[in-house]
């Protein structure tokens, strides 16, 4: 249900940059809390979950190599540095952002 959300939101007409990275830490999360929920979920899917999250986080190591998703952040109204900090990034990747 997540990634169908997600794909509908940047399917929009008026997705940015700056969006990318808030989209893909909310997955991660919804992703972890899947794989963390034991009592719900059978083992097959919390290993789907597993694969998926792994092939999330290439994704997400790949914007490291690109400042423009830091600059789109950085400029967005919204965002600024503040997103980095509330999301727990250490100091040192903030002041590089």
């Amino acid at each position: 249900q997540i990634l169908k959300h997600a794909t509908q939101y940047f399917s929009r007409s008026t997705p940015n940059l700056a969006m990318v990275i808030p989209a893909m830490d909310h997955i991660d999360t919804t992703f972890t809390n899947g794989i963390l929920n034991t009592h719900v979920l059978d083992p097959a899917i919390r290993a789907a979950l597993k694969l998926a999250k792994r092939t999330l986080n290439r994704y997400y190591s790949l914007t490291d190599a690109s400042e423009t998703y830091r600059v789109a952040m950085v400029l967005h109204p919204q965002n600024k540095l503040q997103y980095f900090r509330n999301a727990g990034w250490e100091t040192e990747w903030v002041t590089t952002a």
